[in-house]
Formats: structure tokens, C-alpha cells, sequence
């Protein structure tokens, strides 16, 4: 045991002010003392002529009273006095929580908290997941349906299920119990997040991307955001299965994706640019060199060849500070066959187009827009922010010469993720890059529930600009026969 002193010498609590939750006034009863009422405590059953509201499936299972808080503070406390942490971590994880557990347990015994085997099940795995884990946002992270955690502050979390965002009943102990995970979180990747460098973006092991933003930018307290991965990867025929694009369409990735196109990936917040690259980087041959680059790694490229590389902030002197662009810059370096940007924007997007000018074929990148035209226009936009004095119509030109083909994600209203246009790049007319759609979503409609009704249709292109280059690869009936379906569909 690692104890640092008796059990017997923990001062013991008054019942009163540890009641035991979700049954507070059974326990305060137990304990000699009046129910405390709750203004958050659930509603009594709705009269059958009401109409029950619409359930929400974060609310039920995670509701913790105050009550409960109160009893788990005073238990967490006596946790932390007792135990011997230098000790605890030369144990392995489940050691640990074993021995988390038998303690919490004894300290229950001892203080003589009345609480059911499920409520104390429920406390010695929040205990167990505040000195071990992330604390309250542990059975947020084990749970597969969710896209986005939103903490605003201790009392507030959000999460994205299925496109639609709802409010949980989970809350953290305060501000600085929040602080201490965020920390613990971004850490593990070698940085910080305090008072000094307010700002963080960071990955938890699984790949989920992380931000973090701390007072005193963060009014309320500090604001941690999670963009969640699915633990299976994803691949192009889950796309097709959710009816983010239609079989055809699907093949038509394929190509793209296998015949060396360079391709720019666009969309708005939470559309699934990243999941889209990730599913086109899955027809990369085998045999590539292919390095990525990010702000924070979350790629989960399945090649054996690939090689990742992370920028890193300013350190606490403020230099030491490593760029997208200095990324980019030494992947020329690295002898690369692919290079894949994470997130273009900024300066870095000269350095990708030149690298898809100079026999780097192949190479993607995602960047934010709302149509492939505004696509082309940001690139522009953010080479001319980075300092190069070059004539629009040159820039103009480097990107009609590098990009072949955009691909447009978007996030619809009904909270779905659709290919909305795949569109290739054919060339400059005078100061104007043309481009054309080889593939369309149209909508149609919604159903009763509220769902869009839409499909993905062609556009009549016979012969696309990459055309050689997919029969270079011996694609091209492949790809005459998906432009057929595409536009039978």
C-alpha cells in the first residue's frame, strides 16, 4: 500500500456535507440531516398529455449532482493525502488503478459513506480517471459516435454527435482541475499551455486533435477542444456507405488518388477534409516515400514509407520555433515522392506548389474554402501574404501548373458530410483560371426527419485534363467507364 500515513488518521468528514449521489436525500437521511433541495435534480415524469422531450443521449448516463461532486471532492482529497504518487507511477496502469481503487474503497468504509455498489462503481472510476487519465472527459473519449468535444470552462461540455451538437451533463471539479488536464494533455507532445503561451494545439495518442486556449484569453476559464477519430479508419467504401459520394464517385477518388494527381482538398469546419485525405491517401502505392506535414500529427497514413514530421512552437525564450514553411522546405531535402500538407494556410503554399512543380506528383494538402474557385483564390491570397512580390497573373500560373484537381467537402444542414464537387483545373484564359466539374451533388429535398435528399451526378466530361496521365497508368477505362456511371446516376 502506498500509504503515506494511516487511513485512521484521515480526519473524517461530516456525514452532512457528503451526501452520496444520484440519491442525495437517501444518503443525507443516513447521515442525520435534511435534503438539501436541487434546483438541477431531474424533472417528475411529464402528464401523459404532454409529449416527453427528446432525449439526449449524453444527458442520462454522465448526470452527476452536486452532491455527488461534494462527496467526491472530500474522498478525492483524502485520496491525495494518503497516497504515495513517486511510488504510484513507477506502477503500470492497471496496477495503479488497482491500487486507486482498493484505497478509495478503504477511505469509503472509513468515513462511513452511504452510497449503492453502481455509485460507487460510477466514483472510484471518476477517481480513477482524475489521477490517472483526463479526468471527467475519460468516458467521452471511450465513446466511438462522438466527433467534437467542446469544453467552454468547467461547467460547460459539448460534444458533436451525428452533425448535431447538444450540451452534456458532465462538468469538471473547477477551472484549475480543467487547467491540470489540459496540461497533462498537451505535455505529452512536448508542449505547454499557462499564462505565457495561452495558445496550444496538440494530439492525444490516439490522434485526435487538440486545442487549448487558457486565461486570460479565455474569459470563462479554459477552453479545450477535441476533434475525436474514429478508432477504425475510415476508408472510401464507408464514404460511399454513408452517402457522402456515390460509387462511382468513388472510383473516380480512386484514380485520382492512384494515378498521381496533385490534388487540394476543400471544405468549411467539421465538413471531413482530413478523413477525406486520409481515405485518398489509402491508394498511395506501397512501394512511395511519402512525408507529411502538420501543425499537430493526425494523419493515419497506411503505408509502410512515410515519414512524419510536426512544427513545434517558440519555447520559453521564444525562439526554437519550427514552421510549416521550414517543413515544407526541408521535405525538398528528404527525397520525397509525395509531400502531404496537413492544413495549408499561410506562406507554406508557395513551397507545396513548387514542390508539385518539380516532380513531386501526387502531393495533397486540405486547406479551408467554401467552393474550389475560393480554393484557388486563397491559395493566391495566402502567397501574396507571405511576402513574394510576384504579378498575379505568375501566381496565377504556378497554380494552374501544380493543382490538378479540387476536391469540395462540405458539412450540409442536417448535419451530413457530402463530396459536393469534384473539380479539375484546366488552365489560365488571360488573368482567369478555368476550371470544370467532373462530379455534382444536387439537392433534392428532405425527407420527413429532416434529412437532405440529394445524389451525385456528372457532369458530362468525356476526356478529363488527367487523362494521360491515368492511362500512363493503365486507368483509363476504369475511369472512362466511373465518368459514364457518374453521369447516368
Amino acid at each position: 500500500m502506498f500509504g503515506k500515513r494511516s487511513l485512521g488518521d484521515t480526519p473524517s468528514a461530516t456525514p452532512a456535507a457528503q451526501p452520496a449521489s444520484p440519491t442525495p436525500a437517501r444518503v443525507q437521511a443516513a447521515a442525520g440531516a435534511k435534503p438539501t433541495p436541487r434546483s438541477n435534480a431531474p424533472a417528475p415524469s411529464a402528464p401523459a398529455s404532454r409529449a416527453p422531450p427528446p432525449a439526449d443521449p449524453s444527458e442520462s448516463p454522465e448526470y452527476r449532482s452536486e452532491a455527488y461532486y461534494r462527496v467526491k471532492s472530500t474522498i478525492f482529497n483524502a485520496l491525495i493525502e494518503t497516497i504515495d504518487l513517486t511510488q504510484l507511477a513507477q506502477l503500470d496502469p492497471e496496477s495503479s488503478r488497482d491500487e486507486i481503487r482498493d484505497i478509495v474503497a478503504e477511505i469509503i468504509s472509513i468515513k462511513n459513506v452511504v452510497m449503492s455498489i453502481a455509485e460507487q462503481e460510477s466514483l472510484l472510476d471518476d477517481i480513477c480517471n482524475d489521477v490517472l487519465g483526463y479526468g471527467p472527459l475519460e468516458p467521452l473519449l471511450a465513446r466511438d459516435d462522438i466527433a467534437d468535444i467542446m469544453v467552454n470552462g468547467a461547467n460547460a461540455v459539448f460534444i458533436e454527435v451525428s452533425g448535431k451538437i447538444s450540451k452534456t451533463g458532465i462538468r469538471f471539479r473547477d477551472n484549475g482541475q480543467l487547467m491540470n488536464i489540459c496540461q497533462r494533455i498537451v505535455s505529452q507532445v512536448g508542449r505547454r499551455v499557462d499564462e505565457s503561451s495561452p495558445i496550444c494545439d496538440a494530439r492525444l495518442p490516439d490522434g485526435s486533435r487538440v486545442n487549448v486556449i487558457a486565461p486570460p484569453l479565455a474569459i470563462d476559464g479554459p477552453t479545450l477542444t477535441i476533434r475525436k477519430f474514429k478508432k477504425d479508419k475510415l476508408k472510401l467504401s464507408n464514404l460511399v456507405e454513408f452517402g457522402s459520394v456515390s460509387p462511382s464517385g468513388a472510383k473516380i477518388l480512386q484514380i485520382i488518388g492512384a494515378c498521381r494527381c496533385n490534388v487540394l482538398i476543400s471544405g468549411g469546419t467539421g465538413s471531413g477534409k482530413t478523413t477525406l485525405l486520409n481515405t485518398l491517401t489509402a491508394f498511395i502505392d506501397p512501394t512511395e516515400r511519402v512525408i507529411t506535414c502538420e501543425d499537430a500529427a493526425e494523419l493515419q497514413l497506411q503505408q509502410p514509407h512515410v515519414v512524419r514530421l510536426e512544427t513545434r512552437p517558440p519555447n520559453l525564450e521564444g525562439s526554437g520555433q519550427v514552421t510549416m514553411r521550414d517543413l515544407v522546405k526541408n521535405c525538398l531535402r528528404m527525397r520525397p515522392e509525395r509531400i502531404i500538407v496537413g492544413e495549408v494556410r499561410g506562406p507554406e503554399a508557395f513551397d507545396l506548389l513548387q514542390a508539385m512543380n518539380t516532380g513531386h506528383d501526387g502531393s495533397m494538402g486540405t486547406l479551408h474554402a467554401n467552393t474550389p474557385r475560393e480554393a484557388l483564390s486563397r491559395l493566391e491570397s495566402m502567397i501574396t501574404m507571405g511576402g513574394f512580390s510576384l504579378p498575379a497573373k505568375t501566381i496565377r500560373e504556378i497554380i494552374v501548373a501544380a493543382v490538378d484537381v479540387v476536391i469540395q467537402a462540405a458539412r450540409l444542414r442536417d448535419g451530413s458530410r457530402r463530396i459536393t464537387q469534384i473539380t479539375e483545373v484546366l488552365g489560365l484564359e488571360g488573368d482567369t483560371i478555368i476550371t470544370q466539374d467532373l462530379l455534382t451533388y444536387e439537392i433534392q429535398g428532405e425527407d420527413q426527419h429532416g434529412r437532405i435528399i440529394g445524389r451525385h451526378r456528372g457532369t458530362g466530361v468525356g476526356r478529363p485534363r488527367f487523362w494521360e496521365r491515368a492511362r500512363y497508368f493503365g486507368l483509363e477505362k476504369e475511369l472512362a467507364q466511373a465518368l459514364d456511371e457518374s453521369e447516368n446516376a
